[in-house]
């Protein structure tokens, strides 16, 4: 099966050795999105809320690059340095997503990239 390398200049380009996205057949794996602002490739700053509303941003411009949107999100990995912002991940992915919600986890890690506190990836099946 062939895979489609999925870029957008409407989310940060890569900061490493990966794509936005890959799309195979009718499934699209999303790479972990930081709060990067796409035009100035610089960490958002303010509340953590900020942040998470930047990645989910990203994470909608490289979905819709590959023929989809927030509905066609299956599987969602956040992962956070701090576990007490799953309150607010909860609170802006109400914001991104309506029932039936994608599968998440929610993983506290030590760090992230260029330090910032959120990063979340995910997977689409597309119709």
């Amino acid at each position: 099966m062939s895979k489609t390398i999925i870029s957008t200049e409407h989310a940060p380009k890569a900061i490493g050795t990966y794509s936005q996205a890959v799309k195979v057949g009718n499934t699209v794996y999303l790479s972990g999105q930081i709060p990067l602002d796409p035009a100035t490739m610089q960490l958002v700053s303010g509340e953590i809320r900020d942040e998470i509303h930047r990645v989910f941003k990203n994470l909608k411009a490289v979905a819709q690059a590959a023929g989809g949107d927030m509905k066609d999100f299956v599987k969602v990995n956040v992962f956070l340095t701090d576990l007490s912002f799953f309150a607010d991940v909860n609170a802006v992915m109400a914001e991104y997503f309506v029932e039936p919600y994608p599968a998440r986890a929610a993983v506290g890690v030590k760090e992230l990239p260029r330090g910032c506190r959120v990063e979340i990836e995910g997977v689409m099946v597309l119709s």
